[in-house]
C-alpha cells in the first residue's frame, strides 16, 4: 500500500471489543499509523469509543487518524479492512427471547448464539444487515477484507459466501488463545512456553498439537498430562474468569477424541447430544452443563446495560483454519 491503510469498524459502540481489536492492529508496524473509521448508530457509545481509541493511539505512539461515523457507507468508503462486531436486537429483547421462548416448550440452552433455536433466530436477525454491509463494500471498497466477529459465525460466513462470493471474509474468535491460557493455568506452565496448532471451524476447533517448550529447545506433548490430570481429578481447576463454566465437558471429550476443543464447555455442551438430555439431570450435575439463567446474565452486565467483556482474541477462520502460537523471540 502506498498510502496508510484504512480500517473501518462497524459496531464500534462495543467499546471494549473495539479497544482490543484496534489496540492489536495499532501494534502491527504495517497498521500503526492507519486511518481508523469508527461507525455506530449510538452517538453516546461512539463518542466513548472515539475517546478510548484516541488515547490508545497516543499511548502507543501511533499517528492513526480516528474518525467517527453514523453513516455505514461513508465509513466504508476506501476501507482496506472492515471489522464487524454488533448484535442486532441487543440483549433485550432479543437474547432474552432466544432463551425464554424455547424454554417454554422444553428446549433449554446454555449459550444460544451459534446453532439450535437461538443460533438460527440470531442468524435470521443478523444476516440481512451483514448483506447490507457487503452491498456497500462492493460499491465503495470491493477489495477490502471483512473480519467478521459477529455470531452465529458459521451461519453468517456461509450466508455471505452464498450471496456475495466476491467478498473476502474471515470469521474470527478469541477462543483459541483463551483456551490455551486456561490449559496452561491448569498445568502450572507459563503461557509463553506453550506451543500449539489448532484447526477447525469457528466455535468448533481442536488443538492438533499442544506442547511445552523444554530447556534444550525441544517440545513435550502435553496431552498425556492433561488426560492423566483429568482422570485423577486434578483438572480442571476452578475457572478464574467464568465460575459457572468449569471445563468438565471439554476434558471428557478429550478422553474420547484425543484432542481438546477450543470452545467453552458451555458452547460444546450444546454442540453434542451427550451432555444435555431430557430427564438426565445426573449428567447436568456431573458435567455442570448449567442452563444460562437470563437473570444471571443480566446481573453480569455493566451499569449501562452492556455485557461485561474481558478476553483476548486470536484469529480463527470460519472454514478450515490454522492458528499457531509460537514462543516470543528473545
Amino acid at each position: 500500500m502506498t498510502r496508510q491503510p484504512k480500517i473501518t469498524f462497524i459496531g464500534a459502540g462495543s467499546t471494549v471489543f473495539m479497544k482490543n481489536i484496534i489496540g492489536d492492529a495499532l501494534q502491527r508496524p504495517a497498521l500503526k499509523d492507519a486511518s481508523i473509521a469508527l461507525m455506530d448508530l449510538n452517538h453516546e457509545r461512539l463518542a466513548e469509543s472515539e475517546i478510548v481509541a484516541s488515547k490508545l493511539a497516543k499511548t502507543l505512539g501511533s499517528k492513526a487518524r480516528i474518525s467517527t461515523h453514523t453513516n455505514q457507507r461513508e465509513a466504508l468508503d476506501g476501507a482496506d479492512f472492515v471489522v464487524v462486531a454488533f448484535q442486532i436486537g441487543g440483549y433485550e429483547p432479543c437474547t432474552v427471547t432466544d432463551f425464554e421462548v424455547p424454554k417454554k416448550y422444553g428446549l433449554r440452552q446454555t449459550i444460544a448464539d451459534t446453532l439450535g433455536v437461538g443460533g438460527i433466530m440470531r442468524g435470521l436477525r443478523t444476516v440481512p444487515h451483514l448483506w447490507s454491509i457487503c452491498a456497500d463494500m462492493m460499491e465503495v471498497c470491493p477489495e477490502a477484507i471483512m473480519l467478521q466477529y459477529v455470531n452465529p459465525m458459521a451461519i453468517n460466513t456461509w450466508a455471505i459466501a452464498e450471496k456475495y462470493p466476491k467478498i473476502k471474509q474471515v470469521g474470527l474468535c478469541h477462543s483459541v488463545q483463551g483456551t490455551a491460557g486456561e490449559l496452561a493455568r491448569d498445568l502450572d506452565i507459563p503461557y509463553a512456553e506453550i506451543r500449539y496448532r489448532s484447526a477447525g471451524i469457528n466455535h468448533m476447533a481442536f488443538f492438533l498439537k499442544f506442547e511445552h517448550r523444554q530447556a534444550d529447545g525441544s517440545y513435550r506433548n502435553l496431552y498425556p498430562e492433561l488426560v492423566r490430570g483429568y482422570r485423577e481429578g486434578s483438572f480442571p481447576k476452578p475457572s478464574d474468569w467464568n465460575p459457572r463454566c468449569p471445563n468438565k465437558v471439554r476434558y471428557e471429550m478429550l478422553t474420547r477424541l484425543g484432542y481438546f476443543v477450543t470452545e467453552s464447555s458451555e458452547h460444546f455442551a450444546e454442540y453434542t447430544p451427550y451432555f444435555i438430555k431430557e430427564g438426565r439431570e445426573d449428567l447436568i450435575e456431573k458435567f455442570e452443563s448449567r442452563w444460562t439463567n437470563t437473570r444471571f446474565a443480566a446481573s453480569n452486565r455493566s451499569p449501562n446495560g452492556r455485557a461485561r467483556q474481558s478476553c483476548t482474541r486470536t484469529p480463527m477462520k470460519s472454514g478450515l483454519s490454522r492458528a499457531r502460537n509460537m514462543p516470543p523471540r528473545s
